[in-house]
């Protein structure tokens, strides 16, 4: 057991120097939740008035717990892509064939990827006042932990996903696939509550919903129905649940390549 945490360890420790390592990849991953953010927030939040919700709740402040779960499904599905550059350097079958249990490595690339998702996802939580969000340390600390949960969810799926892939064009194209219908349809923009019934029933098909619906609990407590139903226990339940199917499959994909 050990040599299988010091394996993942250091498998961790080398994801997250590469990408302290990466400015430029860090300052990309975060253009895009802040455009969002704040170009789009601005744009939509006439129609948003129009919606009776509590005073004070403004859509700048419904859309920033979704663009917090935006920066995290990004960064955590396009870890996946490590993967399949390690299988084309030769790092990944070195890796394979040490005396460490598939579950370990697998761990070791999903604890790095979720390290550096929730890495961008603290800068954003930094932005919460100029979104007209207050946070406390409690919701902070809470914030980091649900985080946390999500990415390490996401990249298992990720990684479960890259796994079986055998080129970096087929991963990028089934993540193209995946990555803008989950967060679509995760109430990041525009609440379940309301919604057509079909549109109703992918929503709760979506990992994405529950972690940003947890999120927007934590920061909107007395406007957090106004987007969703769905209780916190459930949220929490579903990412967990995801997590483990995600890491399950991902280890039996690893244990393919042995």
């Amino acid at each position: 057991m050990r040599v299988a945490l010091v394996a993942g360890y250091v498998i961790w420790l080398r994801d997250v120097i590469r990408f302290l390592r990466d400015w430029p990849r860090l300052i990309g991953a975060l253009g895009q939740p802040l455009m969002y953010l704040f170009i789009l927030g601005d744009g939509l939040g006439s129609a948003f008035r129009l919606i009776k919700v509590p005073q004070g709740y403004s859509y700048v402040s419904f859309l920033y717990p979704g663009i917090i779960g935006m920066s995290v499904l990004f960064t955590s599905l396009f870890s996946g892509i490590s993967i399949i550059q390690d299988r084309e350097y030769g790092f990944l079958k070195e890796i394979l064939v040490a005396p460490v249990p598939r579950w370990a490595l697998l761990l070791g690339k999903a604890a790095g990827g979720a390290s550096t998702a929730v890495l961008q996802g603290a800068i954003l939580i930094l932005l919460a006042p100029f979104a007209g969000v207050h946070l406390t340390l409690g919701a902070v600390c809470a914030m980091l932990g649900i985080m946390a949960l999500l990415a390490l969810s996401l990249t298992s799926f990720a990684l479960a996903i890259a796994s079986r892939m055998e080129s970096l064009q087929g991963f990028q194209m089934i993540m193209n696939f995946l990555v803008m219908p989950m967060y679509f349809l995760s109430g990041a923009m525009f609440p379940l509550t309301g919604t057509a019934g079909w549109m109703g029933f992918l929503m709760r098909l979506d990992p994405l919903l529950y972690g940003v619906n947890a999120f927007r609990a934590l920061l909107h407590p007395l406007g957090v129905t106004v987007a969703s139903s769905i209780r916190f226990q459930t949220d929490l339940t579903v990412v967990a649940v995801f997590g483990l199917v995600t890491l399950t499959l991902g280890t039996l994909g690893f244990a393919r390549r042995a």
